[in-house]
């Protein structure tokens, strides 16, 4: 059987304002195609399809298309569990029409997975956490325990009765073992034997991107609680490519495009799979190009080195991070002269000579409102604000503070 392991889409993701949904699109589409010409029998999406739990009309409709393209008319078997970021009833509504398609759509911990079947010959049938897929042409079934994301109220436990920390993170850990374990009862000497979940698993290196990791705590599950019988754990949640040392093959596909400048340089791509029952899965990761590379430019020559770079054709099409080393606060002319640049810079920082990085954080508790905001201007902009932007800024936060006692004594 020939398996395909993707995850975290987070379709409807912007960057800094940017809509990226085209670049999403043609992401998805170069998936598609790896599956049609890997003769893939199996899609596993491990979470966050969605970058949020009310996505734009415009993403659910390219997953959905996304979904439809990968199904290849019910030849193709596909397995979607909920991440952090999805709305597991609102991700399952889909059903009715999924399910004729051979497609499961799986949205809480241990929930029962519905039967799917397709007139090209995928079917799944499963139960409390688990499901069996078969597909036309692949010489064997696969057996896959199935975790969506595990939240403390999607798992339906209250967690925070333990007290101490280290003591709740093994509570965590443990119930998803438990989850786990149970739905590998499933697995025989007969089938591929998977599983496929969006968590966080000690020792996976985060980026910046996940956002949050956990709401109220970054829980993370030991690499023992996975399925000592699992020929391979298909993760999602973590953006970067990676393998988890475990006593399984624990992996991460990664994000199929670079979300944040956190990722910057980062190869992007999915996971493709051969496996057998009883046998070590072979893996390899297989790149996808389609998306715009996120790079960051460190000017120190200041603003001649931006535009020779930018005549050079240095990293043409890619997404900019700029940091442009000057010895005074860039003008609004030079700004828009940067702007103007055929270049897609979506930050622009100016780094001044000899301006210092500010006051540690220890040291800026307590200060004035007023003084912060001239910090967070120096180290974005190089200089101080103009004096009417500093009036502007104190009359704002005036009238914040105003409507902030206003509502104070109405609630007393």
């Amino acid at each position: 059987m020939r398996i395909l392991h993707t995850a975290d889409w987070h379709l409807g993701r912007t960057l800094e304002g940017r809509s990226r949904l085209d670049e999403q699109a043609a992401v998805l589409q170069e998936i598609c195609e790896i599956a049609e010409s890997e003769g893939v029998h199996l899609v596993l999406i491990a979470g966050d399809a969605y970058d949020s739990v009310n996505p734009p009309a415009a993403a659910e409709e390219m997953f959905y298309a996304a979904l439809h393209r990968l199904c290849a008319g019910g030849r193709r078997a596909v397995v979607v569990v909920a991440g952090n970021h999805d709305s597991p009833e609102r991700l399952c509504a889909a059903h009715p029409l999924a399910g004729g398609h051979g497609i499961a759509l799986v949205g809480l911990p241990g929930e029962t997975v519905r039967t799917s079947g397709a007139a090209g010959g995928a079917r799944i049938t499963g139960g409390p956490g688990w499901l069996e897929a078969s597909v036309a042409g692949a010489d064997h079934a696969a057996v896959v325990a199935v975790l969506p994301y595990p939240s403390e109220a999607r798992l339906g436990r209250a967690l925070r009765d333990t007290l101490e920390e280290a003591e709740l993170r093994v509570a965590y850990s443990e119930q998803v073992g438990l989850l786990l374990r149970r739905a590998a009862t499933y697995y025989r000497t007969d089938t591929v034997n998977l599983a496929v979940g969006h968590v966080y698993a000690a020792g996976g290196i985060e980026s910046e991107s996940e956002r949050p990791i956990q709401v109220g705590g970054a829980y993370t599950v030991d690499a023992a609680a996975f399925p000592p019988r699992a020929q391979y754990v298909a993760l999602g949640h973590l953006h970067r490519p990676q393998v988890v040392a475990g006593p399984v093959p624990i992996r991460y596909s990664g994000s199929p495009l670079a979300l944040s400048f956190s990722e910057a340089g980062q190869a992007k791509g999915v996971v493709l799979l051969d496996a057998m029952p009883g046998l070590p899965v072979r893996s390899r990761e297989v790149a996808l190009s389609r998306g715009r590379p996120l790079v960051l430019w460190r000017a120190a020559g200041g603003i001649p080195a931006v535009v020779r770079w930018v005549e050079e054709g240095r990293d043409r099409g890619a997404l900019i991070d700029l940091e442009v080393h000057v010895d005074r606060p860039l003008s609004a002319t030079e700004i828009q002269t940067l702007r103007q640049l055929p270049a897609d810079f979506v930050h622009i920082r100016p780094v001044v000579a000899g301006s210092a990085e500010g006051p540690p954080p220890e040291a800026r508790r307590g200060l004035p409102v007023g003084e912060l905001f001239r910090l967070f201007y120096r180290r974005s902009t190089g200089g101080d604000p103009p004096p009417a932007v500093a009036a502007l800024f104190a009359e704002l936060a005036a009238e914040g503070d105003g409507g902030a006692a206003a509502g104070g004594e109405g609630s007393a």
